[in-house]
């Protein structure tokens, strides 16, 4: 936009090439490394912790990587890293000078996570905002991603830097909300959805994770955390829902033990599928 285009009903958008300093300017998506390459970037976000966010990335990027073999997974939950555990990766980072290599799980997917940046998993990240703002871009453009066709970008709950960071830096295609049936998290979670719509970021939909147990004898589903609030809030933002999870035996062990790729959460592959053709243009 030129200088005497600055009127904003005539803005184009195009604010890379725009030398205006107007209240619409919108800040620039980092940049990739000239040799990486990453078709598609979700980000799983939450209101607030313990709903199971991690989990939910996990599993699906676990079940992404059964239908394109080229899925990475950028853990920004910089002060509160899993992926590396989840994953079962004991490896660090490495550099070569130019650029940091992410770590591969058993299944190949790429993944970067703080702990493999630090001596041992329980020394504590203990950094102001602007610092994990920049290691956040630094996973995205000092990183070589290796032709990823869908990167999953593990953010932590809330509304603070690291979200907005992610927004504003990476080119986001959506976001996955995860949300559980209690009525505190479905507050929050109003607030995230709310944060996408402002920055213009695409709500892909909805998980409702522990969303009730099923009995493995008589096949009665009980709500132990109370009655799901997930098609309240999918009807209030116009958002499909994508999933409802119940809590199964093993599944937190198995998160614990580092063999999150063995689970076995149709729910998920059922996500991965519809991200799949929504993408991609064609069932799985």
């Amino acid at each position: 936009m030129s200088e005497e285009n600055k009127n904003p009903e005539n803005c184009d958008n195009q604010c890379d090439h725009c030398s205006a300093n107007c209240g619409s300017r919108k800040p620039s998506k980092y940049p990739l490394h000239p040799r990486s390459s990453v078709k598609h970037v979700i980000g799983i976000v939450s209101g607030k912790g313990g709903v199971g966010k991690s989990f939910v990335t996990s599993t699906l990027a676990s079940a992404m990587e059964s239908l394109t073999g080229n899925v990475a997974v950028l853990d920004a939950d910089i002060t509160g890293p899993s992926m590396a555990h989840v994953f079962g990766i004991k490896e660090k980072m490495y550099s070569d000078g130019t650029l940091a290599y992410p770590a591969r799980t058993a299944k190949g997917m790429q993944v970067v996570s703080t702990n493999m940046m630090l001596d041992s998993d329980d020394q504590p990240v203990i950094w102001r905002g602007p610092i994990v703002a920049g290691v956040i871009q630094q996973f995205w453009s000092e990183v070589f991603w290796d032709d990823v066709d869908y990167m999953f970008v593990d953010m932590p709950p809330g509304t603070s830097d690291v979200p907005l960071t992610v927004f504003q830096s990476l080119p986001l295609d959506g976001i996955i909300v995860v949300t559980s049936p209690q009525d505190l998290v479905t507050m929050v979670v109003d607030k995230a959805i709310n944060m996408a719509k402002m920055m213009n970021i695409p709500v892909l939909g909805l998980v409702d994770n522990m969303s009730y147990v099923e009995c493995d004898k008589c096949g009665n589903k009980m709500e132990v955390f109370g009655p799901s609030h997930a098609e309240e809030i999918t009807s209030k933002f116009s958002i499909p829902l994508l999933a409802r999870i119940p809590l199964r035996t093993g599944y937190a062990q198995a998160g614990d033990e580092g063999r999150i790729e063995k689970l076995d959460v149709p729910e998920m592959k059922e996500v991965a599928a519809l991200l799949k053709e929504k993408f991609d243009g064609k069932a799985a």
